[in-house]
């Protein structure tokens, strides 16, 4: 078909990609708190019970993994980060194929307004300009037309005065 090439794979979303920031760190917490460090914690227990320690251990990070990932699920539901983190992924798709760099902020809040208000404005005057002309043209025709009438009114008045003294 003439692409010389396999698909590029599309980059994983930020929900992907946020799943996987969430389970990196679940493991990494796991291993943090290895079992070799909670059995030095409480050596004394593990000394005379080391399958209860074990079993403790194995219940604690269970616990713990499911008590994180229930309270991180319920946070991507109250915040709705599913369908937010879709919906950047779709606007990030569609910059793509923007020519123009997106506007950023200078940090100086005067020239931000300025460069988001001017080119609205000059765009605005230029509507206004376009309208006051289209207005001034129609204004002239009017009284073109306003005139016109006014001399054949004073033409109308002369007939009326030659015909007036005509019958006299």
């Amino acid at each position: 078909d003439g692409e010389g090439g396999p698909p590029v794979p599309a980059a994983p979303g930020r929900a992907q990609v946020f799943a996987t920031v969430v389970d990196t760190f679940l493991e990494k917490l796991v291993a943090a708190g290895s079992y070799q460090r909670f059995a030095n914690c409480y050596r004394c227990f593990y000394k005379l019970q080391p399958e209860m320690t074990r079993s403790i251990y194995d219940q604690f990070i269970s616990q713990l993994q499911t008590s994180i990932k229930e309270e991180i699920q319920e946070v991507k539901d109250e915040g709705n980060l599913e369908v937010l983190f879709n919906s950047l992924d779709k606007i990030v798709e569609e910059a793509k194929n923007q020519e123009e760099p997106a506007w950023r902020p200078s940090g100086i809040p005067e020239e931000d307004v300025r460069s988001a208000m001017v080119p609205y404005l000059l765009k605005h005057r230029l509507y206004l300009r376009k309208i006051l002309k289209e207005k001034e043209e129609e204004n002239r025709k009017v009284a073109q037309s306003v005139l016109a009438g006014r001399d054949r009114i004073a033409e109308l008045q002369q007939l009326i005065q030659a015909r007036k003294h005509a019958w006299q």
